[in-house]
């Protein structure tokens, strides 16, 4: 639920607000996104599996700061490796909907890394393909993990979870993420005073 008394628009204009871009990229989709709170248009999906068709979604990366790891899932639908996430649900707190969708996907009590607070560092607005193609808004959030913690993956939505190390360039070689994931890594590893692995 939204914080009592704050309309939820203005929770989703303070999120995108306080994003930091990493690139020219991530700065015209704050823009962009920005223009398209301010429009008044809807926020938020309202039907399966894409009404409106651009709606809000969240992405959340469990992350094991002491091991340098992060927790992806083998997405069922998508066939790529993602984090954990889903669709904010009409009138939501995006921050609650990590918390829900962390105790649905993972069954976990998802904490927010007190690194990162409970902001998004990371902000995305990309077009999804096959059936039912339609416009994902995604704030990605970071959670305080550790790689001994016992995860229950639902198994409608993943076929595997896996720890990647952000250390090793091999673990992030192939072409089976999501197409904004060589930037998030980025974008992490350099909150944490190490250079990026591999352009993009």
């Amino acid at each position: 639920m939204t914080v009592a008394g704050q309309d939820p628009r203005d929770v989703v204009h303070d999120l995108v607000a306080g994003v930091v871009p990493l690139d020219e990229y991530e700065a015209q989709d704050k823009a962009t996104t920005l223009q398209w709170i301010r429009s008044g248009a809807p926020l938020f999906r309202i039907a399966r599996p894409a009404t409106p068709d651009k709606h809000l979604c969240v992405y959340f990366a469990l992350f094991d700061e002491a091991r340098r790891s992060v927790l992806l899932v083998d997405h069922v639908k998508a066939g790529l490796w993602l984090f954990p996430g889903g669709h904010v649900d009409d009138g939501e707190d995006p921050r609650t909907t990590v918390g829900r969708e962390a105790t649905e996907e993972l069954e976990i009590d998802g904490e927010f890394h007190p690194r990162f607070g409970d902001e998004p560092l990371f902000l995305t607005v990309t077009k999804t393909r096959g059936e039912h193609s339609h416009t994902d808004v995604s704030f990605w959030f970071v959670l305080a993990a550790d790689q001994d913690m016992r995860i229950e993956a639902d198994p409608r939505e993943a076929n595997q979870v896996r720890w990647f190390d952000l250390d090793d360039p091999a673990e992030w070689a192939h072409d089976r993420f999501d197409p904004h994931m060589a930037r998030f890594r980025d974008k992490l590893l350099a909150h944490l005073g190490t250079p990026a692995l591999l352009g993009y």
